[in-house]
């Protein structure tokens, strides 16, 4: 009978702990954002200030909030294309694998132009904050937008600073055969002789190496008033320095991949302070109420504020997701695609106010400014 009695009491209790667990809701299933981004090489610098840690700051603050579509969880998953085109496409099929619907990168347009079509293929929204490359929205892709501005409008604002406000005619241009750096110089030399300037010189260099001082010889010899670098600030740093040895004292100008802190300690402040940076707008200089909050909660998680030009952006990538998915009810890729397209207008974005996509994925407007370093080595506006 004993034995029986304690048969009873733990089938009760197995009864008991079944009927509890079965009681219990199931666990919502998370919604899968992944990002790319340099973590590593030679960019990661931007990979870690420029989309990781925005990511992080705003993922928590969703969470914390209780999520999206009713309690769900996002979860985030991050990949490292390593600064490198081929690693970009290991990465982006990583992220594929998790299950990420979402992918917010890369940095540099070599590394995401790969990526785009394993994306697109997948059936993953994909928005990049900072690849400005004019080529890779022309591809055709749905699903792809970018919350940067791009390439030909960069080269406007450059040719026209250089005309209206240096008055200078006699350009010369060098690029780095990058994704990049190459459709940064050829607009912004279409729309230098568009403007009446004189390009005097046109050529790439190697990235990576160590000597430029030949075609910096060969471009001082073509007595440019301006030259325009297109590509990524450890050439720049070099160029700089090295445009100093051979006595070349034409204004330097680079773009917004020199925007970046890492330029100023490589070249040093001496040499950094000779360059004019055209850009968009420095995390500081960015007046509306959506920046200044995001600004205060990124020192109050980091101990610092932004110091990649590009947060902003990251910011805004993740933030039009969230209001396509509120939106929209729903975290289904082809839905969210076309409330971006068709129906996102006047978003208040954290870098300036997004008027919304179009029809080939690009955000509307512009926002380029130009910038220089002072005494202290920080990037401030041209006066």
């Amino acid at each position: 009978m004993r034995k029986i009695m304690v048969c009873v009491v733990v089938l009760g209790l197995l009864l008991s702990v079944s009927a509890a667990c079965a009681q219990q809701p199931k666990a919502k299933p998370t919604i899968k954002i992944g990002y790319l981004a340099p973590l590593t090489g030679d960019w990661a610098f931007e990979g870690q200030e420029g989309i990781k840690k925005p990511l992080e700051m705003l993922v928590e603050q969703v969470n914390k909030q209780g999520g999206l579509l009713g309690g769900r969880q996002i979860e985030l998953i991050s990949a490292d294309d390593q600064s490198d085109a081929k690693q970009a496409a290991l990465a982006a099929q990583k992220l594929i694998t998790a299950g990420a619907k979402i992918v917010i990168g890369s940095y540099a347009s070599t590394c995401t132009e790969p990526a785009s079509q394993l994306f697109n293929d997948a059936g993953i929204l994909h928005i990049t904050p900072i690849s400005t490359a004019t080529r890779l929205t022309e591809k055709g892709y749905k699903r792809f937008f970018r919350t940067c501005v791009t390439d030909d409008k960069q080269g406007l604002f450059a040719a026209e600073f250089i005309s209206k406000t240096l008055g200078k005619k006699r350009v010369a241009i060098i690029h780095d055969n990058t994704t990049y750096a190459k459709g940064l110089a050829d607009w912004s030399k279409k729309y230098m002789e568009d403007a009446g300037l004189e390009v005097v010189f046109f050529d790439a260099i190697t990235p990576k190496e160590k000597d430029y001082t030949a075609v910096l010889t060969r471009l001082k010899a073509a007595k440019p008033e301006v030259w325009y670098f297109t590509g990524y600030y450890p050439e720049a740093a070099l160029l700089v320095r090295q445009a100093a040895d051979v006595g070349l004292d034409a204004q330097m100008m680079v773009g917004n991949a020199v925007n970046n802190p890492e330029f100023v300690k490589m070249a040093g402040i001496e040499f950094a302070k000779r360059v004019i940076i055209t850009t968009e707008p420095m995390p500081k200089d960015l007046p509306w109420p959506e920046a200044r909050k995001f600004l205060e909660d990124y020192k109050a998680r980091y101990g610092e504020y932004p110091r990649s030009v590009w947060a902003p952006f990251t910011a805004d990538a993740f933030r039009v997701i969230v209001e396509a998915i509120n939106r929209t009810n729903s975290d289904d890729p082809a839905k969210l695609a076309e409330y971006l397209h068709n129906e996102l207008k006047d978003f208040p974005g954290i870098s300036g106010l997004i008027p919304g996509f179009d029809e080939k994925g690009d955000r509307k407007g512009t926002i380029h400014m130009a910038y220089t370093v002072n005494d202290q080595g920080e990037f401030v506006l041209w006066k």
